[in-house]
């Protein structure tokens, strides 16, 4: 993988329902209620950061990863129909040809496919890109993720990291 492809630079996309923005700081005052729920970390660790907190990671974030290797693309999630950010998606491709997907929706949004339509969008993205292998690290107890990630095309592996286990999608590469 080339050292910072401005190809993961994150562009707009659009689904049926969704609008996934390219992540900036200023999203944080919104998104900061939305992912207050401490169960939404109950797979993942970690607790629900504030305004101010959220928006210095975003702004990490957005600056890039310190490894010319890896690409950070995060985007906040919009659902349409009402207006509101909803969640956030990411995927960090490198080193090398895989590209690892991660989603989180706000509790009030989910079971409404917000996270798979979003996953999907990212699957689609990451190839387009020409990147082969999209990966996502789920535990094994979150059936919700596990749901996500099948639909977005992933299939577990026996491999697992940090008792999460690693699912995985790789088209073939042209010869």
């Amino acid at each position: 993988m080339p050292d910072r492809s401005p190809a993961f630079t994150p562009r707009p996309l659009r689904t049926a329902r969704l609008d996934l923005l390219p992540l900036h700081p200023d999203h944080a005052a919104e998104l900061a209620p939305v992912l207050a729920d401490p169960a939404l970390h109950t797979y993942t660790g970690g607790e629900p950061l504030d305004a101010p907190a959220l928006r210095e990671r975003y702004a990490r974030w957005t600056a890039g990863s310190p490894d010319p290797r890896v690409v950070w693309a995060n985007w906040a999630v919009r659902l349409r129909e009402a207006g509101a950010l909803v969640g956030t998606v990411q995927v960090t491709a490198g080193p090398g040809p895989v590209a690892e997907l991660a989603w989180v929706t706000g509790t009030a949004w989910q079971g409404r496919g917000i996270a798979t339509e979003a996953a999907k969008a990212l699957v689609t993205e990451v190839l387009r890109q020409g990147v082969p292998t999209v990966v996502a690290h789920v535990h094994p107890e979150h059936a919700a993720s596990v749901a996500v990630a099948s639909a977005a095309g992933l299939r577990p592996t026996p491999h697992w990291q940090d008792g999460e286990r690693r699912w995985e999608r790789t088209e073939p590469t042209g010869a």
